[in-house]
């Protein structure tokens, strides 16, 4: 057999591989949220009776970002800013400080725009379960790398086509290796790290590291 049939074969076993592993992948996705939803429906209860008495606005909130192959998805969280916080994100990124750590980040270390409720929202990434409904439409996956905005994307140069190449998570390598903690360009080598590593293992691996820092706090902000 020459190399060519070899590298065909290679490359056959590897779809067939990488296929069984969406598959499951899906099937998982799926079970897990809809245990996950009614599990943790008390839970959801609490958390928009807080919310409302906490301050105005809606219960949930919805952000743009960008899915799997550059399709835009939004993505669902408990609001934990202000109702008004467009208008003051405006306003706070008049100060040139504070517009450079927003272009470095995309996020503030500060936040005036959080509530008192959603600090610990924030804090305990219980902003994030909202997103067991994403996963169940198909948007998301438990496990992947987080979805991006439109500024964040263009961070990935050349590695653009390959990090939007997979399903976007709840979770993933960067969320449960430092999240908040890490410089942008290690938090692009983690994501990237998981899209090229991607298996049934690791995710089983990032779930646990993720329980792990949740329970710690490790990152969230």
């Amino acid at each position: 057999m020459n190399e060519a049939s070899i590298k065909v074969i290679e490359k056959v076993e590897f779809n067939i591989r990488r296929k069984a592993y969406l598959i499951i992948k899906r099937v998982l996705d799926v079970l897990l949220s809809m245990i996950a939803l009614f599990l943790l429906s008390p839970v959801f209860l609490i958390l928009i009776i807080l919310i409302k008495i906490d301050s105005k606005g809606s219960v949930f909130y919805k952000h743009k970002r960008i899915g799997k192959n550059g399709e835009y998805i939004y993505l669902y969280k408990f609001r934990s800013m202000y109702s008004n916080s467009k208008e003051r994100l405006e306003e706070l990124l008049k100060d040139e400080k504070i517009r450079k750590e927003w272009e470095k980040n995309y996020k503030l270390e500060n936040d005036p725009r959080i509530t008192k409720v959603g600090n610990v929202l924030r804090k305990t990434s219980l902003d994030e379960l909202p997103q067991l409904l994403n996963i169940l439409r198909g948007d998301m996956s438990i496990v992947g790398p987080r979805p991006v905005i439109d500024g964040e994307i263009e961070k990935y140069g050349i590695n653009k086509e390959k990090f939007l190449s997979v399903t976007p998570g709840l979770t993933g390598w960067w969320a449960c290796n430092g999240r908040s903690c890490t410089t942008y360009e290690e938090r692009m080598d983690l994501e990237l790290y998981y899209v090229d590593h991607c298996s049934i293992l690791l995710d089983i691996k990032c779930i646990l590291k993720t329980v792990i820092a949740v329970v710690k706090k490790d990152g969230a902000k």
